[in-house]
């Protein structure tokens, strides 16, 4: 039977330590009730991320290099890929593609340079469950007619005007990309960029439709660039199919033209420095001049006139 207490009950010793005693008791079943919830929400999780499964992981970590059945990306085209290499060999090139490449291994080194000598990144949170179900998953998907990860697919219809204004727009940043990723001239310049040129950080893209031979090489690499620098930015802001047709028509448009020089746009660059120094010099004079006229104007005017007299 549960005790009750009158208000001046309490002030008695052992109805004090009762009441302390009730007050630990129900502290110790709260404090272990959120801990279950919590071990029960951890768990959840877990399970979670684990059925989080494989499809969505290749998505997020595969399908920037590679398709299954849509042909070769910066990686190969995945579809049967188990059926040209054993699953030991590929469960140990995915755990650690350098190594494998390191090694001097010759199929590595055929991947390695019909990849244009971009090598596999070393994926994230990679254990020996995923990677079985990562080989099952490609297995499965090279046997239906088309694979959900098939990717984008590269049009063949001839490049217009259009294409190609659509394509210098997108380069130069005018034309904003539509998941949002960084406009091409941050990072690289082209034949016709303007006087200052685009970003050092890459190569200038002139020619960049003769060096990968074409439009289809070209367009593969656009759908998911490869290098450490343009990876992590375009991972998750892939160009679209119009966007890429469009930069391949503008690169194609530059096939032969001549490579911005480099020391034109430091020169045009430190001449508009040296401008800008002689407009900001000249502006403050004018400032200054008018300034300190009307300074000593006012000086003038409240001078008494047989003072001025006096001093002439």
């Amino acid at each position: 039977m549960q005790k009750v207490h009158d208000p001046v009950s309490l002030n008695m010793p052992q109805c004090r330590a009762c009441c302390d005693t009730d007050f630990r008791n129900s502290h110790r079943i709260i404090r272990r009730t959120a801990f279950v919830i919590l071990v029960f929400w951890i768990l959840a999780a877990a399970a979670t991320l684990q059925a989080q499964d494989t499809p969505d992981y290749f998505r997020q970590n595969c399908m920037n290099c590679h398709t299954i059945g849509g042909g070769r990306l910066t990686g190969p085209d995945l579809k049967d890929v188990t059926q040209r290499k054993d699953r030991a060999w590929l469960a140990n090139f995915i755990a650690n593609p350098k190594a494998v490449i390191d090694s001097g291994d010759p199929y590595a080194q055929k991947i390695l340079e019909e990849s244009r000598n971009v090598p596999m990144p070393t994926l994230p949170g990679l254990t020996k469950d995923r990677l079985e179900k990562l080989l099952d998953l490609i297995e499965a998907e090279s046997k239906l007619e088309e694979s959900q990860f098939k990717g984008l697919q590269i049009s063949n219809k001839p490049f217009t005007d259009a294409d190609r204004a659509l394509g210098r727009a997108i380069f130069l940043g005018h034309a904003r990309l539509e998941a949002g990723g960084t406009a091409c001239i941050s990072c690289h310049s082209m034949y016709d960029t303007p006087s200052l040129g685009g970003g050092r950080l890459g190569p200038d893209l002139t020619n960049i439709y003769e060096r990968l031979k074409g439009r289809q090489a070209l367009s593969a690499w656009l759908m998911a660039p490869g290098t450490e620098t343009m990876l992590p930015i375009f991972k998750n802001h892939p160009m679209t199919a119009d966007e890429i047709n469009a930069l391949a028509a503008y690169f194609e448009a530059s096939a032969g033209e001549r490579p911005a020089e480099p020391a034109a746009s430091r020169v045009a660059l430190l001449l508009m420095g040296l401008a800008g120094a002689a407009g900001l010099v000249f502006g403050f004079d004018a400032i200054w001049r008018r300034r300190f006229i009307s300074v000593r104007r006012k000086l003038v005017d409240t001078t008494p006139v047989h003072k001025l007299s006096q001093g002439s």
